[in-house]
């Protein structure tokens, strides 16, 4: 007999009215997040001010991150200033982005921005392994401006580019970021989920202190870096 805390073992009949009953509420949880998404699109935007960034090769204002593209996602990173290891989570979070080139097909990019300096932020880009491209805010308020300041939280970032003229027509913070990424998407579809104190789970099921469970910034750098 298994020490181990398992859902109750049924027959396959009443598993799957079971399953079916979830699945009505999944199809209805879907229909929610397109109709979220159908209204993410009739949004206003606000123009910009013509902002300059810091580039791999040198300053670049915003609407040239666009690359072309009619439509650019940005993840503004944390950072914190003479820090050998960043955010754990916006590292953890942005490592999963390795193949993005299927946006060529929508007319979009998607690209880091941080507060760090543009030198330090390239070379943790290296030292973690990161496939995104990175952009630096230091010398200019772009960050500041969209929800991002130096020394505090992450964002996402959608912007729209007419010419030369680019408009912001999205943001999220905190836990809204969860829709971008896999990770969670994959872990939450295990018996056990993410196994954090503050989820609902049944009595006995693992549980550990929320952020327990998330990658280091260390292990990244271990698992995909160049050092």
């Amino acid at each position: 007999m298994s020490s181990n805390a398992l859902p109750p073992v049924v027959d396959a009949a009443t598993w799957q009215r079971e399953l079916e009953a979830l699945r009505v509420r999944e199809k209805a949880a879907t229909r929610e997040l397109d109709a979220i998404a159908a209204q993410r699109r009739r949004l206003p935007m606000v123009e910009l001010p013509e902002y300059i960034l810091d580039g791999e090769d040198g300053p670049v204002r915003l609407a040239d991150v666009f690359d072309g593209k009619s439509q650019l996602i940005v993840y503004n990173h944390m950072w914190f200033p003479g820090e050998k290891w960043q955010c754990p989570g916006c590292t953890g979070f942005t490592a999963q982005f390795t193949r993005l080139e299927f946006l060529d097909n929508y007319d979009a990019r998607y690209v880091i921005v941080t507060q760090g300096p543009i030198d330090e932020a390239l070379e943790y880009k290296r030292r973690v392994g990161n496939k995104m491209p990175w952009y630096s805010t230091a010398n200019s308020p772009f960050g500041a401006d969209v929800g991002a300041p130096p020394g505090e939280g992450f964002a996402v970032n959608v912007f729209l580019r007419d010419g030369d003229k680019v408009y912001r027509t999205w943001h999220t913070n905190g836990r809204g970021t969860e829709q971008l990424t896999h990770t969670f998407a994959l872990v939450d579809l295990l018996p056990y989920g993410r196994q954090e104190e503050w989820q609902d789970s049944p009595e006995g099921w693992p549980q550990s202190p929320t952020y327990s469970r998330w990658v280091s910034s260390e292990d990244v750098a271990a698992r995909y870096g160049e050092a």
